[in-house]
C-alpha cells in the first residue's frame, strides 16, 4: 500500500510544483506537508487557500486509496473546505483520514495545520467523498 501511494504521489506534478512531500502513510490515514513558498501566498502574505485545499484534498484522497484493493484508483467526487484561520507560518501539514469506506463511495476528512516556529494552528477542515475506480 505504501509503495503504491508513494508511486502515485510521485507522479503528481502539482505536488512537485508546491514542494509537497508525503510524510506518512498508514491504512486509512495519510499526511502530506509543503512549505509556504513565495509563489503560494495570497496578498496578505498568508498561505493561499488553493495550497490549503490542494494539500487537504490530496491527503484525503490518498487516505481513501490506502483502504482500496490493489489496482484501484480514486477520484474526488466532492469535497468541502472550511477555512478557520490564516495560513501563517513556514509550512502546512494536512492529515487525511477515512471516515467510512464503502464499495461505491469513501467518505473522507482532512485537517490542515499551519506550522509557525514550531507552533501548530488548525487552519482548515475538509470533508468529502471519493469514488473508487476499478481496474480497467
Amino acid at each position: 500500500m505504501e509503495r503504491r501511494i508513494t508511486e502515485s504521489f510521485d507522479k503528481q506534478s502539482l505536488m512537485r510544483t508546491l514542494g509537497a512531500q508525503l510524510d506518512s502513510v498508514a491504512a486509512g490515514q495519510v499526511v502530506i506537508s509543503a512549505p509556504i513558498l513565495e509563489g503560494t501566498r495570497q496578498q496578505h502574505g498568508f498561505a493561499h487557500a488553493a495550497l490549503t485545499f490542494a494539500l487537504g484534498d490530496s491527503a484525503a484522497g490518498y487516505s481513501a486509496l490506502s483502504v482500496m484493493p490493489e489496482g484501484y484508483e480514486v477520484l474526488t467526487a466532492e469535497i468541502k473546505i472550511n477555512l478557520l484561520a490564516p495560513g501563517k507560518g513556514d509550512r502546512l501539514r494536512a492529515t487525511g483520514r477515512v471516515l467510512k469506506a464503502g464499495r461505491r463511495l469513501v467518505v473522507v476528512a482532512a485537517d490542515v495545520y499551519a506550522i509557525d516556529e514550531g507552533r501548530e494552528v488548525l487552519i482548515a477542515v475538509l470533508q468529502g467523498t471519493m469514488i473508487p475506480m476499478a481496474p480497467a
